[in-house]
């Protein structure tokens, strides 16, 4: 997959859509890191969301978003974007907090 940074358009998980929503965020233990989780095509998004943590009584959908966009939301909120494939291996690191830039 090209980098996140190469896309117009990606698709991330968002919570309660059309009421308080916003974009499903995870957590990375191992870096103690809270990050969005992206991806590049829906069925991807589609393949992950099993795997992520979820709250049960919330809504899910996967949506096509601006990758600016998610990236000033998730530099507001202090969230890493992590590029994720179908079976959630990390493809690409960015710390949105400081301009986008890829690890």
């Amino acid at each position: 997959m090209e980098s996140i940074n190469k896309l117009d358009w990606i698709y991330a998980v968002v919570q309660a859509p059309g009421e308080n929503e916003a974009f499903l965020g995870q957590y990375d233990e191992d870096d103690d890191i809270s990050f969005i989780p992206v991806f590049g095509k829906k069925e991807d998004a589609q393949n992950c969301l099993p795997l992520m943590t979820r709250e049960k009584a919330v809504t899910y959908e996967i949506q096509a978003v601006y990758r600016e966009e998610l990236l000033k939301e998730a530099a507001q909120g202090g969230f890493f974007v992590y590029a994720l494939d179908g079976a959630g291996t990390i493809l690409e690191k960015i710390d949105a907090r400081h301009d986008g830039v890829s690890e």
